[in-house]
């Protein structure tokens, strides 16, 4: 026996070492793919909310009454919601402009569509007609600002252009150059104000590690306060990213490179390198299904935008991530297999140990039939005694069984008292001090009663002020309490929510009624007339409440409720 319990030991630690291999990072980025992983998710609703503007621009085309520059205006707004969403589209948008240009004769304006007609080619992937299209431009008489698009478009142009030549070194270093060359044009004329100017500042610092510093801090004070759904809250995070890892910060790069991935997703834009490096990183720290996903995602991207550049530098990595992770499948494949060989094995011992004490016990009921024999042969009293060792070898056993439901029960209670040891004195702190405001009213009641004083014990019963009073210190004890329990609970609910319906509570305040009612549906209460009893109002006014808010959900509304009741972690 000694040597099979010797074997079962041996072989489960082999089977307890096969694990999953999770990715070297924080929790803090592991809670951050997992945001972004719902943002994705919800990808559709972002179209969606694009689709829906590009829409109501196109209705005010077809008003016949509008003169050249109203087509004109509203054919910009509609490049603008679509240069980085759908470029077929804006290139007819901005042929139209084009078009008009050069009909009004304005060469400002000539210079700023063949500037955006450039970078639509570019994204597209026709490098050679988007050069073509940017050699042609006449710099002559260009403002700042459109100097400033000119020379992100080069910049812009030259780098897909090296991108793209991935055997030819030297004229790939040649157009790396050239962007180089654009790039420091752009940091020579931009200036603080410009949407843009920590992008271009950062870029101009990255080999300058105080300068580079020092722009980074700017960034992260510009980042602080973003809801990151704009482009340029996405370029500002990647390159802030980018910064980051030139510091030799893994854990601001990763963070950044996320919240770009999520301002791009949101603002509708097709062409994300953000995901694509991140899953490139991803695939490096180990976490192959995130890297596969993002990868994945990224390259349905580039194929609905047929952006050639993108797709190939896509396609080289996905072939490596996909070998990677066919290999570790394989390799789950073979582990479970051995597993079950295991098993098998452990099985077999099982039964050939149970057929062993089977037989034990056989011998031993029938050693103790033949004491049992014998023993009667004996006196009385031995019979007595032994009537007796019968009835405490039945308690020992009763004991023994009562034991183990108890170490059993204590092991259940020992999680939850965990949980409750901090809280529950607050629970009797709350019963005593309302038991002592009960006693001081009666006893108040009790004086005025005494001194016949009916007209203060009428203005004091009929006032609502005290009953208000607990009520308010009432919530408030409970809003600390399950704050402190679930500490990241509003801003994890904020998320579910569209950013217009998000709640933004004073400082003093901790829990409004909308919170609290879904507070009491986090703690498992979703009975309206429950919760209206807890708050003291109508179970109309909660389902009126409940009602609003899951208009305002950015997921789908029968799933709200489920997914706040899974929100946060009890802090232990």
């Amino acid at each position: 026996m000694k040597r099979f319990f010797i074997l079962y030991i041996l072989i489960l630690s082999f089977c307890l070492q096969g694990r999953c291999a999770g990715g070297d990072y924080s929790g803090a980025v592991g809670r951050l793919l997992m945001q972004l992983d719902t943002v994705m998710m919800h990808k559709d609703y972002y179209i969606n909310s694009t689709e829906k503007a590009v829409s109501i621009e196109k209705e005010k085309l077809k008003n016949r009454s509008l003169t050249v520059e109203q087509r004109f205006q509203i054919n910009k707004k509609l490049y603008d919601l679509l240069y980085v969403f759908n470029s077929d589209s804006a290139m007819v948008y901005a042929n139209e402009n084009f078009e008009t240009s050069i009909r009004q004769r304005h060469p400002e304006r000539i210079a700023e569509w063949m500037i955006n007609k450039s970078f639509l080619l570019s994204a597209k992937g026709l490098l050679q007609e988007s050069f073509d299209m940017f050699r042609s431009i006449d710099m002559k008489g260009m403002n700042r600002e459109l100097r400033l698009k000119y020379y992100t478009q080069g910049a812009y142009l030259y780098s897909h252009m090296g991108l793209y030549l991935t055997g030819d070194t030297r004229l790939r270093k040649q157009y790396y150059t050239k962007e180089t060359l654009y790039t420091d044009s752009l940091n020579a004329i931009c200036r603080p104000g410009d949407a843009l100017y920590l992008w271009y500042k950062g870029w101009q610092y990255k080999s300058d590690p105080a300068k580079r510093a020092e722009i980074i801090e700017q960034l992260r004070e510009k980042l602080s306060d973003a809801r990151f759904d704009t482009r340029t809250d996405a370029m500002n995070a990647y390159v802030m990213a980018s910064l980051s890892k030139l510091a030799g910060n893994k854990e601001d790069y990763l963070t950044y490179m996320i919240y770009s991935g999520m301002a791009d997703i949101r603002s509708a834009n097709t062409d994300i390198a953000s995901i694509e490096e991140l899953a490139k990183e991803l695939y490096r720290l180990g976490d192959l299904d995130h890297a596969y996903s993002y990868i994945l995602f990224c390259q349905q991207n580039a194929l609905l935008t047929k952006n050639r550049v993108r797709m190939i530098s896509i396609a080289d990595m996905q072939t490596t991530i996909w070998q990677a992770y066919q290999q570790r499948n394989q390799q789950q494949e073979r582990s479970l297999r051995i597993y079950t060989i295991l098993i098998t094995i452990l099985s077999v011992f099982s039964v050939g140990a149970f057929l062993y004490i089977y037989r034990q016990m056989k011998q031993l009921k029938k050693s103790r039939n033949q004491l049992r024999e014998a023993n009667a042969l004996q006196k009385r009293q031995m019979e007595e005694l032994e009537t007796v060792h019968k009835l405490q070898e039945e308690a020992n056993q009763k004991l023994q069984e009562l034991n183990s439901q108890l170490k059993e029960a204590n092991s259940n209670l020992q999680e939850a008292s965990y949980i409750k040891e901090e809280y529950i004195s607050q629970l009797f702190i709350f019963c005593s001090g309302y038991i002592s405001k009960l006693n001081d009213y009666r006893k108040s009641i009790n004086r005025k009663i005494k001194a016949g004083r009916y007209d203060d014990i009428r203005k004091q019963t009929g006032s609502e002020s005290m009953v208000n009073d607990e009520l308010k210190e009432f919530y408030h004890n409970f809003d600390m309490i399950f704050l402190h329990l679930y500490p990241d609970f509003v801003s994890d609910f904020n998320a579910l929510l569209q950013p217009s319906a998000r709640f933004e509570l004073k400082d003093e305040e901790a829990l409004n009624t909308q919170l609290r009612i879904y507070a009491l549906v986090r703690l498992g209460i979703s009975d309206s007339v429950k919760i209206a009893e807890f708050l003291h109002c109508s179970p109309q006014t909660v389902y009126n409440y409940r009602m609003k808010t899951r208009n305002n959900a950015v997921i789908p509304k029968e799933d709200f409720a489920y997914t706040v009741s899974r929100l946060g972690k009890i802090q232990i």
